[in-house]
């Protein structure tokens, strides 16, 4: 059951030398949010680069709100030529950070395997705008991605299977499911982060198209190295039954 989060977030607007922009954030864990809460530097020493994913502008930071990973939006591939950071202004609806904040309070709300948001933000100037957002760190946690080679037998295919298959039964497509996104706790319980672009949709040939990326995310990190595959059937096994 999808869960309405209007009253979990406050909205509050500002101005300042990276231009006009707003942030929400939810009030149970944040009295109030500053453009600084986005500002690495101003963590001081806590911001810790985050070193695997993140593209650079990732960094574990800490205060009053507890743990946290910070997250500037930055694009890859080919479509970081067009802007690093900028993004085209749509209106605040479309702000990535906004929508990402959102759905990730929906998806806690609903009891979902997702780190809870704390705050997001945005920036415009002209035609176009930056983003970042900050949620709960997740304690002790592990990358599938960790698992691949000598490794790949003893990873939780059967947990990430049946995780992966309660986000599809909701409707979640996550556009970009590879092995970094995809975090195991001490207690080998499966994580899913990174909702940049995702959203809700309909029953469809996207839930085994976003298998299948997972697929080449763990070809591509494997290196011809083909320990991974009996997993992954394991996985899709998994998949399957709580799919069913």
């Amino acid at each position: 059951m999808e869960v309405t989060v209007a009253a979990l977030e406050r909205q509050q607007p500002f101005r300042d030398a990276r231009g006009q922009g707003a942030i929400v954030f939810d009030p149970a864990r944040l009295q109030q949010a500053t453009p600084a809460l986005f500002d690495p530097a101003a963590h001081g020493g806590r911001a810790q680069p985050v070193q695997a994913g993140g593209r650079g502008a990732a960094w574990f930071v800490g205060g009053a709100f507890g743990e946290a990973v910070l997250r500037h939006y930055r694009r890859g591939g080919l479509a970081a030529r067009l802007g690093r950071d900028t993004y085209l202004w749509c209106g605040e609806r479309a702000v990535r950070s906004f929508a990402e904040f959102r759905l990730l309070a929906a998806l806690h709300a609903e009891g979902l395997p997702v780190p809870a948001p704390l705050a997001a933000a945005y920036w415009r100037r002209g035609l176009g705008y930056r983003a970042a957002l900050l949620v709960e760190r997740i304690p002790g946690v592990r990358a599938l991605a960790d698992w691949c080679g000598d490794q790949a037998d003893a990873a939780p295919w059967e947990a990430v299977g049946a995780m992966l298959a309660r986000f599809h039964a909701a409707g979640v497509h996550h556009a970009d499911l590879n092995a970094h996104n995809i975090l195991v706790d001490a207690a080998g319980r499966p994580w899913l982060i990174d909702f940049d672009r995702g959203r809700r949709r309909a029953p469809g040939a996207w839930r085994q198209a976003n298998l299948r990326r997972l697929a080449r995310s763990l070809a591509k990190l494997s290196a011809g190295d083909a320990r991974w595959r009996p997993g992954f059937a394991r996985l899709q096994a998994a998949y399957a039954r709580g799919a069913a």
